[in-house]
């Protein structure tokens, strides 16, 4: 086998599509999953920016989801709304406890006011009142 044949067969794991796991090859190989999960009206946006959307989901859809995405073991950045993220979803407080390979975060919904869903924010209303998180 010439040099020339070398480099070509080592070309050839660029050939693979992307999410196919080869060995020793980099984590960022595999991409990372987006999702939504939320209002309708949020939904339309991050689906138009390639994320996977579940729309309007209850609590046992929320659980399902995430639960799936535990045991994939796939990376992720889930996107959630207010409602989702007060649910109190029990493989959605565990993402959030462990942080890592899953990154949750949440918005705030596109109409209505704005609150800060937040470990952080609620002790600071709870030690000095709504009003001071308020613009």
């Amino acid at each position: 086998m010439g040099e020339r044949d070398h480099l070509h067969d080592a070309g050839a794991a660029a050939d693979l599509p992307a999410d196919a796991a080869v060995a020793g090859a980099p984590a960022a190989a595999v991409p990372t999953r987006m999702l939504f999960l939320g209002e309708d009206g949020l939904a339309d946006g991050f689906r138009l920016i390639g994320f996977e959307t579940h729309v309007n989901p209850d609590r046992e859809t929320v659980e399902q989801v995430l639960r799936a995405l535990r045991a994939s073991r796939d990376k992720a950045f889930v996107v959630v709304d207010d409602r989702v993220m007060a649910l109190e979803v029990p493989s959605l407080q565990q993402v959030r406890r462990e942080g890592g390979r899953i990154v949750v975060i949440a918005v705030p919904p596109l109409a209505g006011p704005v609150r800060l869903p937040s470990d952080v924010a609620d002790r600071l209303a709870a030690m000095f009142g709504t009003a001071s998180l308020r613009r």
